[in-house]
């Protein structure tokens, strides 16, 4: 049972027992669509005049239209889908080396982007982002929210950056900053949050049911997002899920972000794969491939590349399991451009974490690749707007 935070309790008056009913009418077009009122109001036990209702509601906001099904011998059936088309929402992936604006529809679909390298300057970086976000609403003016993804820890609730390692940045208000720029509600969290948000929404199938995950997002630095019962968890000031600076060892083929060879992320990063392939070829400098390119030579039957991709398998399969030992999830899920690298490191990475959860008694969970694809963090973006047309978080 989970006790009622006084400090944001809200009544339950009308207007917040028909929001509720509307989230729940909503998610079942989105989830089972194409999906009739009769079948709705069965499923929810809502009476049919409610639900007629909320679905004109519904049509009158563009969410849902009707659509006519195939007939059994009398008059065809009238069913309801998600009206899918036309941006809601902008999302930025500001990463250490580029950053992204795109505009995106109902179920994440990128209509537009642009491209540009991510300034050292913060100011210099705003500006073209607000840029960017001004020239895509001359087009498509009906944006609802700008939500942004950023490497480094943020405060949720705040909006604000409050450190990015890879610039430096301290306690930037970007949301406020860019929302005075743009005219537009600004969301903001860390990529790796915003990347486990939009597996909840956007992602495979088999966690379609799952309300408790780990997002494992694998870059040049590694991150984890946390979600339980369906939702981020953010923990104190955004601290939650810092888990790439946990002990794992000692002598990593890189030093973490915080220059530590004893963490997971220098274990089980990209930069690591990509060191480990560089000691066993000699190779550094102009020789050194990227790690989009080491997945490319694995492939092609380069076999360092194969061992060193293993082999960082290996270890996030070690970090997996110390993560789950504590917060028992009932799933986990690799992110980032490894995720490409599955067919090639998902036996050692299950092997491991079976191994290394056996001393528990339980089962571990079942580890997945990402569906997302390079846009993993674009997706976690545009996943901070559209989440709020379907979270059943009550209006204040």
């Amino acid at each position: 049972m989970r006790r009622i935070n006084l400090k944001k309790a809200n009544v339950a008056r009308s207007d917040t027992i028909r929001f509720i009913n509307r989230q729940i009418v909503l998610n079942y077009v989105r989830e089972k669509e194409p999906i009739s009122r009769a079948e709705i109001s069965h499923e929810t036990a809502l009476q049919r005049s409610t639900v007629s209702l909320i679905v004109e509601e519904l049509k009158t906001l563009g969410l849902v239209y009707e659509t006519e099904g195939e007939s059994t011998g009398g008059r065809p059936p009238t069913l309801l889908r998600l009206r899918a088309a036309g941006c809601l929402a902008i999302g930025v992936d500001l990463g250490t080396a580029h950053t992204t604006v795109a505009t995106g529809d109902l179920v994440g679909r990128v209509i537009k982007r642009e491209i540009f390298e991510t300034d050292p300057d913060r100011e210099i970086t705003l500006r073209r982002i607000a840029t960017c976000i001004q020239s895509q609403m001359l087009s498509e003016p009906a944006i609802e929210g700008i939500g942004i993804s950023l490497p480094g820890l943020v405060d949720f609730e705040t909006g604000t950056a409050l450190f990015i390692p890879h610039f430096k940045w301290r306690n930037w208000s970007i949301a406020s900053d860019l929302s005075q720029l743009t005219g537009v509600p600004v969301t903001v969290d860390n990529d790796a949050n915003a990347a486990g948000l939009a597996e909840l929404w956007l992602g495979r199938p088999e966690i379609r049911d799952v309300r408790d995950f780990i997002m494992v997002l694998v870059e040049d630095g590694l991150g984890t997002g946390i979600i339980f019962d369906g939702q981020v968890y953010h923990g104190m000031d955004g601290g939650a899920g810092e888990f790439g600076h946990m002990t794992i060892g000692k002598g990593a083929p890189v030093a973490c972000a915080a220059g530590s060879d004893e963490c997971w992320e220098a274990f089980a990063s990209e930069r690591a794969a990509l060191a480990r392939y560089s000691q066993r070829t000699l190779t550094n400098g102009q020789g050194r491939p990227n790690f989009e390119r080491l997945i490319d030579l694995a492939f092609e039957g380069d076999q360092v590349a194969v061992d060193a991709l293993v082999e960082t398998a290996h270890y996030l399969g070690l970090g997996i399991s110390n993560v789950s030992k504590g917060l028992s999830p009932q799933a986990v899920i690799l992110g980032g451009q490894i995720a490409r690298a599955w067919p090639l490191i998902a036996d050692e990475l299950r092997t491991t974490i079976e191994r290394s959860s056996v001393c528990r008694g339980l089962s571990s969970a079942p580890a997945y690749a990402s569906t997302l694809g390079e846009d993993t963090r674009l997706m976690g973006a545009l996943s901070l707007v559209l989440a709020g047309k379907f979270a059943s978080v009550v209006p204040a």
